[in-house]
């Protein structure tokens, strides 16, 4: 299996350290570089080999959130995930806004770490579960519903159900590529980036119920 490799930053040691040491015990990642600052991270986004960005907000000189963006202008095929103490909406819509593909609280168990990496790689998107609370109750969620279109709505109402996408485009004789482009779109639209965050919301909108 191909490793994923990874490059770290955080300004402190003791961190970088510790997610080393994590990271060793998974068989498809390698740490390949780290840095402490922004700068640094700007700097290592000219490695070819880095695939993904382990890094953190508060930095001396640029903040994690400035320097992904500037590696998503330069190198839109790292991804980069944001490993944050800041469990709040403003936080995780701005390192969203800024390219960055995961975002991540500290105190998240190793397995989540695995997870999101993989999910990451794979071109997909990640937020830690607990976030899912958060990103629902900082939007207006009945003038948010008026943005989606009545496929979207549809979708919405179909993953809220437990269906995947390849039962969602059979069902409605679509591709299940358009599927996703669908559930891109409302997600972004919605500032909701999770499935058990969409289901939530479903709920309170009366799409979908609880069996």
């Amino acid at each position: 299996m191909a490793r994923t490799r990874l490059a770290l930053i955080d300004d402190h040691q003791i961190v970088r350290d510790g997610l080393k040491a994590l990271l060793q015990d998974l068989d498809h990642c390698e740490v390949i570089a780290e840095g402490g600052s922004g700068e640094e991270a700007i700097r290592l986004a000219d490695n070819p080999d880095i695939q993904v960005f382990l890094m953190d907000i508060a930095m001396p000189g640029i903040s994690g959130l400035d320097a992904a963006a500037h590696i998503n202008k330069s190198r839109p095929d790292i991804k980069t995930i944001i490993l944050s103490m800041h469990a709040t909406g403003e936080y995780v819509r701005r390192a969203l806004s800024c390219g960055a593909a995961g975002y991540m609280l500290k105190n998240m168990a190793p397995s989540e770490l695995e997870r999101a990496i993989r999910i990451v790689a794979a071109g997909g998107q990640y937020l830690s579960p607990a976030l899912g609370d958060v990103m629902a109750e900082s939007i207006d969620v009945s003038a948010s519903l008026n943005l989606l279109s009545n496929r979207q709505r549809e979708i919405l109402r179909l993953l809220a159900e437990g269906m995947s996408t390849r039962e969602i485009a059979e069902l409605l004789s679509i591709s299940a590529k358009t599927v996703e482009t669908h559930r891109s779109q409302l997600m972004q639209k919605l500032d909701i980036f999770d499935v058990p965050g969409l289901v939530k919301y479903a709920i309170r909108q009366g799409l979908a119920s609880i069996d």
